[in-house]
Protein backbone atom coordinates (compact mmCIF):
# COMPACT_ATOMS: atom_id res chain seq x y z
CA UNK A 1 0.00 0.00 0.00
CA UNK A 2 0.79 3.53 -0.68
CA UNK A 3 1.63 6.62 1.69
CA UNK A 4 -0.10 9.94 0.39
CA UNK A 5 0.46 12.98 1.55
CA UNK A 6 -2.28 15.16 -0.21
CA UNK A 7 -1.34 19.06 0.09
CA UNK A 8 -4.15 21.61 -0.64
CA UNK A 9 -3.71 24.96 -2.90
CA UNK A 10 -4.89 28.30 -2.08
CA UNK A 11 -6.87 29.65 0.42
CA UNK A 12 -8.43 26.31 1.46
CA UNK A 13 -7.18 23.01 4.12
CA UNK A 14 -6.40 19.74 4.06
CA UNK A 15 -10.35 18.73 4.61
CA UNK A 16 -10.51 19.66 1.55
CA UNK A 17 -9.36 16.17 0.43
CA UNK A 18 -11.78 14.27 2.91
CA UNK A 19 -13.95 12.92 -0.33
CA UNK A 20 -10.59 11.44 -1.72
CA UNK A 21 -8.87 9.92 1.34
CA UNK A 22 -11.69 8.16 2.05
CA UNK A 23 -11.91 6.23 -0.90
CA UNK A 24 -7.97 5.67 -0.62
CA UNK A 25 -7.81 5.10 2.98
CA UNK A 26 -10.53 2.06 2.10
CA UNK A 27 -8.71 0.92 0.04
CA UNK A 28 -6.07 0.10 2.56
CA UNK A 29 -3.67 3.26 1.98
CA UNK A 30 -2.31 5.79 4.11
CA UNK A 31 -3.57 9.30 3.75
CA UNK A 32 -1.76 12.26 5.23
CA UNK A 33 -3.45 15.61 4.86
CA UNK A 34 -2.13 18.75 6.30
CA UNK A 35 -3.36 22.21 6.45
CA UNK A 36 -0.33 24.49 5.72
CA UNK A 37 0.30 27.47 8.19
CA UNK A 38 -2.05 30.53 8.24
CA UNK A 39 -5.06 28.77 6.01
CA UNK A 40 -8.43 28.03 6.84
CA UNK A 41 -8.12 26.17 10.59
CA UNK A 42 -5.03 26.99 11.17
CA UNK A 43 -5.87 31.06 10.23
CA UNK A 44 -5.37 32.47 13.23
CA UNK A 45 -1.23 32.12 12.52
CA UNK A 46 -1.44 33.70 9.71
CA UNK A 47 0.78 36.91 8.86
CA UNK A 48 3.17 38.31 6.18
CA UNK A 49 5.90 36.22 7.19
CA UNK A 50 4.46 33.13 5.64
CA UNK A 51 5.89 32.31 2.88
CA UNK A 52 6.65 29.16 0.72
CA UNK A 53 9.26 28.02 3.29
CA UNK A 54 7.07 28.31 5.51
CA UNK A 55 4.61 25.71 3.84
CA UNK A 56 7.54 24.10 2.92
CA UNK A 57 8.61 23.43 6.05
CA UNK A 58 5.18 22.29 7.03
CA UNK A 59 5.04 19.07 4.97
CA UNK A 60 8.81 18.45 5.78
CA UNK A 61 8.41 18.06 9.50
CA UNK A 62 5.39 16.40 8.97
CA UNK A 63 6.96 13.71 6.56
CA UNK A 64 10.77 13.75 9.47
CA UNK A 65 8.68 14.05 12.54
CA UNK A 66 5.76 10.46 11.32
CA UNK A 67 8.58 8.89 9.81
CA UNK A 68 7.05 8.40 6.86
CA UNK A 69 8.84 6.90 3.67
CA UNK A 70 7.75 5.49 0.32
CA UNK A 71 5.43 8.65 -0.14
CA UNK A 72 3.13 9.81 -2.61
CA UNK A 73 3.31 13.56 -2.45
CA UNK A 74 0.21 14.89 -4.29
CA UNK A 75 0.28 19.09 -4.54
CA UNK A 76 -2.80 20.90 -5.81
CA UNK A 77 -2.76 24.43 -7.69
CA UNK A 78 -0.35 26.53 -5.35
CA UNK A 79 1.40 23.52 -4.03
CA UNK A 80 2.71 21.95 -7.46
CA UNK A 81 5.70 24.87 -5.84
CA UNK A 82 5.86 23.11 -2.17
CA UNK A 83 5.71 19.40 -3.37
CA UNK A 84 8.85 19.97 -5.84
CA UNK A 85 10.55 22.12 -2.89
CA UNK A 86 9.70 18.97 -0.63
CA UNK A 87 10.67 16.41 -3.06
CA UNK A 88 14.17 18.32 -3.44
CA UNK A 89 14.84 18.15 0.23
CA UNK A 90 13.51 14.72 1.13
CA UNK A 91 14.03 12.51 -2.12
CA UNK A 92 14.60 9.26 -0.17
CA UNK A 93 11.51 9.83 1.45
CA UNK A 94 9.31 10.84 -1.77
CA UNK A 95 8.77 8.16 -4.13
CA UNK A 96 6.49 10.32 -6.88
CA UNK A 97 5.34 13.75 -6.48
CA UNK A 98 1.63 14.28 -8.17
CA UNK A 99 1.04 18.11 -9.62
CA UNK A 100 -2.93 17.96 -9.52
CA UNK A 101 -3.57 21.09 -11.93
CA UNK A 102 -0.58 22.70 -10.40
CA UNK A 103 2.64 24.64 -10.73
CA UNK A 104 5.24 22.78 -12.45
CA UNK A 105 8.49 25.33 -11.13
CA UNK A 106 11.88 25.02 -11.51
CA UNK A 107 14.64 26.36 -9.50
CA UNK A 108 14.41 30.15 -9.12
CA UNK A 109 10.97 30.64 -10.36
CA UNK A 110 8.13 32.15 -8.56
CA UNK A 111 4.46 30.72 -8.56
CA UNK A 112 3.73 34.43 -9.84
CA UNK A 113 5.94 33.74 -12.29
CA UNK A 114 4.18 30.71 -14.07
CA UNK A 115 0.60 32.12 -13.76
CA UNK A 116 -0.74 33.80 -17.63
CA UNK A 117 -0.17 37.48 -17.70
CA UNK A 118 -3.90 38.40 -17.19
CA UNK A 119 -4.37 36.04 -14.04
CA UNK A 120 -1.21 37.12 -12.35
CA UNK A 121 -1.85 40.56 -13.28
CA UNK A 122 -5.65 40.35 -11.54
CA UNK A 123 -3.76 38.52 -8.42
CA UNK A 124 -1.31 40.77 -7.46
CA UNK A 125 -4.26 43.73 -7.98
CA UNK A 126 -6.16 42.10 -5.78
CA UNK A 127 -3.61 41.84 -3.03
CA UNK A 128 -2.82 45.15 -3.38
CA UNK A 129 -6.37 46.55 -3.41
CA UNK A 130 -8.41 44.56 -1.18
CA UNK A 131 -5.38 42.36 0.47
CA UNK A 132 -3.31 44.94 2.50
CA UNK A 133 -1.08 44.24 0.03
CA UNK A 134 0.33 40.57 1.68
CA UNK A 135 -3.23 38.37 0.85
CA UNK A 136 -4.97 37.03 -1.99
CA UNK A 137 -8.77 37.31 -1.68
CA UNK A 138 -10.92 33.86 -1.94
CA UNK A 139 -11.74 33.80 -5.80
CA UNK A 140 -15.38 32.96 -6.91
CA UNK A 141 -15.66 29.09 -6.62
CA UNK A 142 -17.48 29.21 -10.45
CA UNK A 143 -14.23 30.42 -11.84
CA UNK A 144 -12.57 27.37 -10.87
CA UNK A 145 -15.34 25.29 -11.99
CA UNK A 146 -17.71 24.81 -8.81
CA UNK A 147 -20.87 25.00 -9.63
CA UNK A 148 -23.24 22.49 -7.50
CA UNK A 149 -24.67 24.70 -5.05
CA UNK A 150 -23.61 21.49 -1.85
CA UNK A 151 -19.90 21.55 -2.96
CA UNK A 152 -20.33 25.70 -2.88
CA UNK A 153 -22.01 26.11 0.56
CA UNK A 154 -19.51 23.15 1.65
CA UNK A 155 -16.22 25.21 0.37
CA UNK A 156 -17.31 28.86 1.00
CA UNK A 157 -17.33 28.89 5.33
CA UNK A 158 -13.84 27.44 5.14
CA UNK A 159 -12.26 29.34 2.78
CA UNK A 160 -9.80 32.34 3.58
CA UNK A 161 -7.33 34.57 2.53
CA UNK A 162 -4.18 33.23 0.74
CA UNK A 163 -0.52 34.72 1.83
CA UNK A 164 0.67 36.23 -1.39
CA UNK A 165 4.23 35.98 -0.05
CA UNK A 166 4.00 32.65 -1.15
CA UNK A 167 3.61 33.36 -4.65
CA UNK A 168 5.94 35.77 -4.31
CA UNK A 169 8.73 33.55 -3.06
CA UNK A 170 11.26 31.48 -5.60
CA UNK A 171 11.67 27.86 -5.65
CA UNK A 172 15.36 27.34 -4.34
CA UNK A 173 15.99 24.06 -5.42
CA UNK A 174 19.43 21.45 -5.22
CA UNK A 175 18.59 19.31 -7.88
CA UNK A 176 17.88 16.86 -5.48
CA UNK A 177 14.21 16.27 -6.86
CA UNK A 178 14.98 15.56 -10.78
CA UNK A 179 15.29 11.82 -9.18
CA UNK A 180 11.79 11.97 -7.67
CA UNK A 181 9.32 10.41 -10.45
CA UNK A 182 6.45 13.18 -11.35
CA UNK A 183 3.25 12.38 -12.74
CA UNK A 184 0.62 15.54 -13.07
CA UNK A 185 -3.36 15.11 -13.65
CA UNK A 186 -4.70 18.09 -15.50
CA UNK A 187 -8.53 19.58 -15.01
CA UNK A 188 -9.71 20.05 -18.40
CA UNK A 189 -13.51 21.55 -17.78
CA UNK A 190 -12.70 25.31 -16.50
CA UNK A 191 -10.39 28.18 -17.84
CA UNK A 192 -7.34 25.69 -17.94
CA UNK A 193 -5.18 28.40 -16.22
CA UNK A 194 -2.64 24.94 -15.62
CA UNK A 195 -2.54 24.50 -19.35
CA UNK A 196 0.89 25.52 -19.36
CA UNK A 197 2.33 23.62 -16.75
CA UNK A 198 0.21 20.52 -18.47
CA UNK A 199 2.59 21.34 -21.02
CA UNK A 200 5.67 21.96 -19.00
CA UNK A 201 5.22 18.68 -17.60
CA UNK A 202 4.34 16.82 -21.10
CA UNK A 203 7.96 18.05 -22.53
CA UNK A 204 9.94 16.95 -19.13
CA UNK A 205 8.16 13.56 -20.03
CA UNK A 206 5.89 13.17 -17.52
CA UNK A 207 2.67 11.06 -17.59
CA UNK A 208 -0.35 13.52 -17.93
CA UNK A 209 -3.54 11.97 -17.13
CA UNK A 210 -6.70 14.33 -17.92
CA UNK A 211 -9.88 14.52 -15.46
CA UNK A 212 -12.67 16.72 -17.16
CA UNK A 213 -13.80 18.26 -13.78
CA UNK A 214 -12.91 21.57 -12.66
CA UNK A 215 -10.34 22.48 -10.75
CA UNK A 216 -11.48 21.21 -7.52
CA UNK A 217 -11.11 17.97 -8.83
CA UNK A 218 -11.17 16.73 -5.19
CA UNK A 219 -14.41 18.54 -4.37
CA UNK A 220 -15.99 17.70 -7.99
CA UNK A 221 -14.51 14.43 -9.09
CA UNK A 222 -13.03 12.88 -5.91
CA UNK A 223 -13.77 8.97 -7.25
CA UNK A 224 -11.89 9.80 -10.29
CA UNK A 225 -9.29 11.62 -9.18
CA UNK A 226 -8.71 8.96 -5.84
CA UNK A 227 -9.07 6.40 -8.88
CA UNK A 228 -5.61 8.53 -10.86
CA UNK A 229 -3.69 8.70 -7.74
CA UNK A 230 -4.37 4.91 -6.83
CA UNK A 231 -3.29 3.91 -10.72
CA UNK A 232 0.22 6.35 -10.45
CA UNK A 233 0.63 4.76 -6.75
CA UNK A 234 0.55 1.52 -8.11
CA UNK A 235 3.56 2.40 -10.69
CA UNK A 236 5.90 3.30 -7.77
CA UNK A 237 8.14 0.77 -6.70
CA UNK A 238 7.04 -1.06 -3.78
CA UNK A 239 3.98 0.36 -3.88
CA UNK A 240 0.52 -1.25 -4.56
CA UNK A 241 -2.36 0.40 -6.72
CA UNK A 242 -4.84 -2.26 -5.04
CA UNK A 243 -7.39 -2.49 -2.51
Amino acid sequence: MATFVLVHGAWHGGWCWDRVARPLRAAGHEVHAPTLTGLSERAHLLSPLVGLETHVEDVVRLIDVLGLTNVVLVGHSYAGQVVTAVADRRPDAVARRVHLDAFVGADGEAARDLLPETVEHHWAQSAAEQGFGWLVPVRKLSVLGVTEQADVDWLTPRLTPHPWKTYTDPLRLTGAADAVPAAFVECTDWMRVFAAQADRARALGWPVHEIATGHEAMVTAPGELAAVLTEIAGSVPGGSGGG
